[in-house]
């Protein structure tokens, strides 16, 4: 069964995604695999620094995120032209490490954009939603990046409303209020429901 798990920023998403893995699943982080091709080195950075110019490149050789993320708020074509860079990049990274999970009961595609980039829909079996409110995740991503609130409040705008995530979903987790072990149960307790069909 392939899974596509999502959640906004700070919706606790990545602990389901280990509770997952806990339970057998293979778990294909899209945010990972972004970073790792803009990492110092990375694939995508000649592409990226060909589009934006040096600016867009960090001391280190990595992707200056801070400068991307300015410049992508301010301006919506330069976000579309960073993900015209870095979707196809993913889409055949995600495809080689499917590959390699095949024989496996569960993939879970972990995608944090999953509801708004339309295309993920049909790719998948399920959709997990992790839900929360938003001022939980601004206080969870204030407290774990250290980030301002007006920064924490510009990426929730950019990103799917709750109730369009709630559409999408076969099944949400409200993360909140929940300590690990009560929403470890809780992610079992959605396994446990599709498993027939996961095996």
């Amino acid at each position: 069964m392939r899974i596509g798990l999502t959640g906004g920023i700070g919706s606790g998403k990545s602990t389901v995604a280990r509770c997952l893995v806990e339970l057998g699943a293979a778990h294909i982080d899209t945010d990972a695999i972004s970073r790792a091709l803009t990492a110092a080195g990375g694939a995508a950075m000649p592409a990226i620094v060909a589009a934006f110019g040096a600016p867009a490149q960090a001391p280190d050789g990595a992707l200056d995120r801070a400068f991307m993320r300015e410049l992508a708020f301010r301006d919506p074509e330069a976000r579309k032209r960073l993900e015209s860079i870095l979707h196809p990049m993913i889409g055949d990274e995600t495809r080689r490490l499917e590959a390699l999970a095949a024989g496996r009961p569960w993939i879970v595609f972990d995608v944090p954009l999953l509801v708004e980039s339309g295309r993920w829909r049909q790719r998948v079996d399920r959709v997990l939603v992790v839900d929360c409110d938003p001022e939980t995740q601004v206080q969870r991503v204030m407290a774990r990046n250290g980030w301002t609130r007006d920064a924490v409040l510009a990426v929730l705008a950019q990103q799917a409303t709750r109730a369009q995530r709630r559409a999408a979903a076969d099944a949400v987790i409200v993360n909140e209020g929940l300590a690990l072990d009560a929403l470890a149960h809780e992610v079992r307790q959605v396994a446990a429901h599709w498993r027939p069909t996961a095996s």
